[in-house]
């Protein structure tokens, strides 16, 4: 497989990990949100405002689809997996890896960032229970499962590189 796929709730280091092991592995790296954001002209907060989460959605599914033609690895936003479309389109056109970590700890993480349109106005408790309602979603859509719960950065990444080896992702 040349696609490597990244999923997890909002917090758990897709995006940096993602980076982090495409510089490793010498390889391009995508993120399905700034692929959005380009293509739009704007940013996910000002897409869920002005167009709402059903608009942003469809959009997540149209990009999600044409990563069929992307080689390397491909950060997704936390909510893909909430499609039946999109589970069926992970499973089919890469290897995608789920990084699970403890919900406190990225609860933490995104609870005062203002790029992040559904943590907004939520309590932890909220942001837990929509973590608990993705996780069956998470799992069902990957093929590998690393808790990055108590890992660092580098530690997660040298986790992965041992993990994907077989994989031709773009450059390496």
């Amino acid at each position: 497989m040349d696609k490597l796929y990244i999923i997890g709730f909002m917090g758990a280091g897709k995006t940096t990990i993602g980076k982090e092991l495409s510089m490793l592995l010498k390889c391009s790296m995508y993120d399905t949100d700034v692929l959005i954001e380009l293509e739009e002209g704007t940013t996910i907060s000002e897409i869920f405002a002005n167009k709402g989460e059903e608009y942003f959605r469809k959009k997540e599914t149209e990009i999600l689809q044409r990563t069929e033609e992307y080689k390397g690895i491909i950060t997704t936003g936390g909510g893909i997996i909430g499609s039946e479309v999109n589970q069926q389109l992970l499973k089919k056109l890469g290897f995608t890896i789920f990084l699970q970590c403890d919900p406190l700890h990225m609860v933490k993480r995104i609870k005062n960032d203002p790029t992040r349109p559904l943590a907004r106005n939520k309590s932890e408790v909220e942001m837990i229970n929509l973590y608990q309602s993705r996780l069956p979603y998470y799992k069902e859509s990957a093929d590998l499962i690393i808790d990055t719960t108590n890992l660092s950065i580098p530690e997660t990444v040298k986790k992965l590189e041992g993990c994907i080896q077989g994989l031709k992702l773009g450059n390496n």
